[in-house]
């Protein structure tokens, strides 16, 4: 059984992220049941080998306590209705429990894998979830479908296709982000925000959360979320790791050859690493991608430690930035599922603190 843990940083308690490979479906209900038993407080997948509504439908079922979410669904392939009426049916059926996460896609995948036009994000994104708060609007309260934005024209609602009101309409939304435009929106619009793994905690604090609370404005961060998945290299033993150190340099660079992500390296002056990393991208030289991550480079973007490790490294860099972080770890036998609930334990006494302050200034105030 292959697991990926939430381990918030936060205040809230630790949980399970999907593995980024296609699910056994028939075990989805076995697995959340058990991190669940062990102590952990969430389950999200990405939309990648099945979908993600599906999946969390499975965990539902077989959960009372479990939060849910999608980490990310995509969202401009699917009408902002469809994508309403799928996170209102898993919130009703898992009493409350369900957060949508939504992220935009490059423009290659938008345009070639999902035969569409390709408009700028940030705007597209923001009139996005716009569209479907109207329609949560519509069936909770009742008011008329009346949204009128660039890219959706919503005005029609009959009963047949209302499935009315919930018991826990308030179903929280959060972005998938890197560059600050997409944060600022967040800020706006959203109850959290997921930083891809290429952020580093600099690059968090001095560029997304700043972003972010731009975007907020006048509005409150009290309850707001940032949610991530770092990049992890863990393993029981040390010999084991060095398999996943390797894993995480090709990652690393992969990450430095999109475009998109490029200003997470600027940051750190590694703009001449993402220039080779695309030239040899271009080129298909795939191979000879991860010679290009040294020692300093891979320390300054992967979490590496042994099982009995990990948790602890991952309090000490995210612990003052992320209320929510996830990462993977399979699940063999009875010390695996241990170490599950020690990283749970771990996790969960740290309690609230220096997160909650950093996402909402030192006062408290905006």
């Amino acid at each position: 059984m292959h697991l990926e843990t939430l381990l918030p940083l936060g205040k809230v308690d630790p949980g399970l992220r999907a593995p980024e490979r296609t699910l056994d479906l028939a075990s989805v209900a076995t697995d959340a049941a058990l991190l669940e038993e062990v102590g952990y407080g969430g389950l999200v997948v990405e939309e990648t080998k099945d979908d993600p509504f599906v999946v969390m439908a499975l965990a539902a079922q077989a959960t009372t306590r479990l939060r849910l979410g999608t980490a990310v669904a995509i969202a401009f392939p699917r009408s902002p209705t469809v994508t309403a009426l799928s996170a209102w049916t898993i919130q009703k059926l898992s009493g409350g429990r369900f957060t949508l996460g939504l992220g935009t896609q490059v423009r290659g995948h938008v345009r070639r894998r999902y035969g569409m036009q390709w408009h700028p994000p940030g705007p597209w994104m923001r009139e996005y979830v716009g569209a479907v708060r109207a329609v949560w609007d519509c069936w909770q309260h009742g008011t008329p479908l009346e949204f009128h934005g660039e890219h959706y024209d919503l005005s029609l609602m009959v009963p047949l296709f209302d499935p009315g009101p919930i018991a826990h309409p308030a179903i929280p939304v959060h972005l998938a982000a890197v560059n600050p435009y997409l944060c600022r929106v967040a800020g706006e619009v959203a109850d959290g925000v997921r930083p891809h793994p290429v952020c580093t905690p600099s690059y968090i604090r001095e560029v997304m959360l700043p972003a972010v609370r731009r975007g907020a404005g006048d509005r409150s961060l009290a309850d707001f979320r940032v949610a991530m998945k770092p990049l992890v290299a863990t393993a029981r033993t040390d010999a084991e790791l060095e398999t996943r150190i390797r894993d995480a340099r090709a990652r690393i660079a992969f990450y430095a050859s999109t475009p998109g992500y490029v200003r997470a390296f600027s940051h750190l002056g590694l703009d001449d690493l993402a220039a080779h990393a695309q030239q040899l991208s271009k080129q298909q030289r795939w191979e000879e991608l991860p010679a290009l991550v040294d020692d300093d480079v891979l320390d300054r973007f992967a979490v590496i430690g042994t099982h009995d490790e990990i948790g602890a490294r991952l309090l000490d860099r995210f612990g003052d930035l992320v209320t929510d972080c996830e990462f993977s770890i399979a699940v063999h036998d009875d010390t695996d599922r241990a170490t599950l609930a020690g990283l749970a334990a771990t996790l969960r006494a740290h309690g609230d603190g220096a997160a909650r302050r950093e996402i909402i200034g030192g006062n408290g105030q905006m």
